[in-house]
């Protein structure tokens, strides 16, 4: 019997998880919340891990990742602002920049070619950034650590990463879109 679903699978249920995230949240229950974000980083690490290992990539599987990714992170950045625990131009940074390479991807993909997905280093960073900082503002919340100036050190990083990642994604898919439709 192939597994070949499973990373999907897995996937979905990582989304699913947002929901019993935000309403942790907003009921206070930071340990819970944090809880089920590690929860959802692992199932990340194990849809992905399955797939490489396996060859069990598909299409579909290449749109729900970093789908269920975005869900988290918008629904967390946007209700971690309602809480008031995260500044609201933050919020709108890393959505924004999130919406302009999504924007962009569907451009491509509609007018050029379909996407394949390669996420830079600096992307990569970025991703990284966003979860520490999310999982420490909850720590934050919850335990009384870390301090608010690592906090904002984090914060500062997210601004960088966030900033740099969404230029080089512009930049280089610009290129390549200038590349495509110019040296036929």
């Amino acid at each position: 019997m192939r597994l070949n679903w499973l990373p999907n699978a897995i996937c979905i249920g990582r989304a699913i998880l947002v929901g019993p995230i935000v309403i942790a949240m907003l009921d206070g229950r930071y340990t819970v919340a944090l809880a089920l974000i590690g929860l959802a980083g692992f199932s990340d690490a194990v849809d992905g891990m399955l797939a490489r290992n396996f060859n069990w990539r598909t299409r579909m599987g290449g749109v729900l990742d970093p789908a269920a990714d975005k869900l988290l992170v918008f629904s967390v950045f946007l209700t971690l602002t309602y809480l008031e625990l995260v500044p609201l131009f933050l919020a709108i940074l890393v959505i924004s920049r999130d919406l302009v390479i999504i924007g962009g991807a569907m451009t491509y993909q509609f007018l050029i070619e379909p996407v394949e997905g390669n996420p830079a280093l600096i992307s990569k960073l970025n991703t990284g950034a966003q979860l520490l900082f999310m999982m420490f503002t909850l720590t934050a919340a919850a335990f009384h650590w870390p301090s608010s100036e690592l906090l904002t050190m984090l914060g500062a990083i997210v601004i960088f990463t966030s900033i740099t990642s969404g230029l080089n994604y512009v930049i280089d898919w610009s290129r390549r879109a200038w590349l495509k439709t110019h040296l036929r």
